[in-house]
């Protein structure tokens, strides 16, 4: 995966140019690959987007007040949809509430939406036919970019349905509002369009009265999926597109806000490209205020992203894309690459391994633990109220456990920082900011010394780690959180499933622990 950016101011720009040279440089071989194998590549595009939002959301205005600010942000769409052109971008997408942007009522909203037809009842471009459908402005600018740039075009944008009172569904005021996404093809006719599903606080729109399936081909690609910022949390629509459809490639906008240490833009990214052996193509929008930046194109094995809470600019990330993504090695696949870590946690998770102090244990019985493991305590992640176990000593393995799940960790350390890391586990309902049932096995780094500290946000970190986590999970839907100081994305050594224990496997890190964690989902416990 060949990368570039662009757009960074000239502070930024330093420091990228260097991560990139350090990131082109791992990839060189591939580089000259690729001169080869164009064929088995497409190039794509993210944009985190700082956008221009309305002073006032709260406030009712014109259409034509409203198209005003809506220009100013689609002038800078235009901007970046020509400089992708000329990098040769195939596919470009932008972020959600980028146009529009949010905090509105439903009523203050209104003027910001276009009319939106159904592509699968109405084939149309709008560049081509302005005037077949009002209140289209904003459909119709996004139609001639995508000409322009002789691209696909994915952008989010609110729309409206009117519904007859016949309709028992029908709001009050005679119409659907929907956060949509709409996909242009390179000749700008309007391809499909996605309604957003899970609604994250959103009182100004809608949810749709079923869940839209999308997917569009493209000539360069294949098939590719579509969906909206929550919606990566739950089942309908990203994993029944993923199981059902063969998605391969996502399109991804969000307006995401970071929740550290386990739900951070990118983090949540590079894991459902992990988790799902799929390529996804993430743009956020840019308000470092508001704890939203972390954009990337992510491939199962490498990723390329952008997150600044400095910076006021947007970003532009180009990347050269596999058009067949290929998963993380898997336990199955691993066998050669045997170590005495790797032969011990074999040996755990079958239960033929004795701890040398356990001498009254018997080898051929299930593994006990050592009777030195320190006491758990409790601590608040994330809102949910997490059982730990503190991480201490150069080496050693602890397991602690919540309702049916347990986890587990064999780990090694090189050097001892002054530092606090915890292992903990929740089993539970997550009931703040949404709903949703979730099994978690986390490593972390305390924000302090004290144990009340475990699970507070922080971004920088010392502690190197050559570890196993593992858990007894429920469910074969698991995230692979892997976060290093400065916000820096890892991508474990393998990941996989031993004896009915789902595990990550790490040998080694080149800056300090934040978080590597197992994200399980529970969908049919929401």
């Amino acid at each position: 995966m060949v990368c570039s950016m662009a757009g960074a101011s000239s502070k930024l720009a330093l420091f990228l140019l260097g991560w990139v040279m350090v990131a082109l440089g791992a990839l060189t071989s591939e580089h000259r690959e690729d001169d080869h194998h164009e064929d088995e590549y497409y190039v794509a595009a993210v944009y985190e987007h700082h956008s221009v939002l309305s002073p006032n959301p709260l406030e009712l205005t014109s259409r034509k007040q409203a198209l005003k600010l809506m220009n100013q942000n689609l002038n800078i769409y235009e901007e970046q949809v020509m400089t992708a052109a000329q990098k040769g971008v195939q596919i470009l997408v932008f972020p959600e509430d980028g146009i529009h942007g949010f905090n509105f009522t439903r009523t203050s909203i209104y003027p910001f939406l276009d009319f939106m037809p159904s592509p699968q009842l109405v084939r149309w471009n709008p560049c081509l036919e302005p005037h077949r459908f009002n209140d289209t402005e904003v459909l119709q600018r996004l139609s001639c970019m995508a000409i322009k740039g002789k691209l696909f075009l994915v952008a989010n944008l609110g729309t409206k349905q009117p519904c007859l009172s016949s309709d028992p569904e029908c709001p009050n005021d005679g119409r659907y509002q929907f956060n949509t996404n709409v996909v242009f093809s390179s000749n700008g006719t309007l391809v499909n369009r996605y309604r957003k599903h899970n609604l994250y606080f959103e009182a100004a729109f809608d949810t749709p009265l079923q869940v839209d399936h999308i997917t569009f081909d493209t000539p360069f690609a294949g098939k590719f999926g579509i969906f909206t910022c929550f919606d990566i949390l739950f089942f309908d629509p990203a994993i029944r597109l993923i199981r059902d459809q063969d998605v391969k490639h996502i399109a991804y906008p969000t307006a995401w806000m970071n929740q550290l240490p386990l739900l951070a833009a990118i983090e949540i990214q590079k894991a459902f490209a992990m988790a799902f052996g799929v390529n996804i193509l993430a743009a956020n929008i840019h308000h470092p205020s508001l704890g939203m930046t972390g954009s990337g194109i992510h491939t199962p094995q490498k990723s390329f992203w952008y997150h600044s809470m400095v910076t006021p600019r947007g970003q532009l990330i180009i990347c050269q894309v596999a058009k067949n993504p290929v998963a993380l090695i898997g336990a199955e696949k691993a066998r050669g690459e045997m170590d005495a870590s790797h032969s011990r946690f074999l040996k755990i998770v079958s239960g033929a391994y004795c701890e040398k102090d356990a001498q009254e244990v018997h080898c051929d019985k299930a593994t006990k633990w050592n009777l030195n493991t320190p006491p758990t305590f409790h601590s608040e992640m994330m809102y949910d109220n997490f059982t730990l176990v503190p991480v201490r000593g150069k080496e050693g393995y602890l397991q602690v456990c919540s309702n049916g799940l347990c986890c587990y960790l064999l780990y090694e350390r090189p050097t001892l920082s002054k530092e606090l890391y915890a292992l903990g586990v929740f089993d539970g309902l997550h009931t703040v900011h949404g709903t949703y049932y979730i099994q978690v096995c986390a490593l972390v780094k305390c924000g302090g010394l004290g144990f009340d500290t475990c699970g507070q946000e922080i971004t920088e970190a010392q502690g190197l780690f050559q570890f196993h986590l593992w858990g007894n999970f429920s469910t074969s839907y698991i995230f692979p959180l892997f976060l290093t100081s400065g916000m820096t994305l890892e991508t474990p050594d393998q990941l996989g499933w031993e004896n009915d224990h789902y595990f990550l496997r790490q040998r080694g890190l080149s800056s300090g622990l934040v978080t590597a964690a197992l994200y399980g989902r529970l969908y049919e416990r929401n």
